[in-house]
């Protein structure tokens, strides 16, 4: 029992978004967009494609919960937008993962955009010190082009 238990905790706290403790969470590495949230999706996009990477994913997190807040009975909007998009590296994803097995855990890789109140933030999520500094360099060469306008 206490392994379940101990697999569902770890699995919840993996499903957890990096965004989703605050924007200026500890957790998380985040960057001020000067413009709209448009632009910052649309430069974000265009950053992780230029390095030759493939984007698996864009998940419309700001819709999902505007959509679903009646349903879980909240009046709350957290985001005007919100977007997460997951990739991955080859490269990068096997020099971390052949330092460590377990770092597959860490994969795919995100990066958000949200915006609250007019604020566009572009952020990820601050990875353990070691192999994964790797990834963290690489998601920090995408955002900052992204914000280099």
């Amino acid at each position: 029992m206490k392994t379940v238990f101990k697999i569902a905790t770890l699995a919840l706290v993996l499903a957890t978004p990096a965004w989703a403790n605050d924007l200026a969470s500890d957790q998380a590495i985040t960057y001020e967009y000067d413009g709209t949230f448009d632009d910052a999706t649309f430069a974000v996009e265009d950053a992780i494609v230029s390095k030759g990477l493939v984007i698996d994913y864009r998940s419309h997190t700001g819709e999902m919960l505007e959509r679903t807040k009646a349903d879980v009975g909240s009046e709350v909007t957290i985001f005007d937008a919100a977007d997460v998009f997951l990739f991955c590296s080859a490269v990068v994803s096997r020099q971390v993962m052949e330092a460590d097995p377990g770092n597959i855990v860490h994969c795919p890789y995100s990066i958000y955009v949200a915006d609250r109140e007019g604020k566009v933030t572009i952020g990820f999520r601050d990875y353990p010190d070691g192999p994964m500094q790797a990834v963290e360099d690489l998601l920090t060469e995408i955002v900052e082009e992204a914000t280099s306008f």
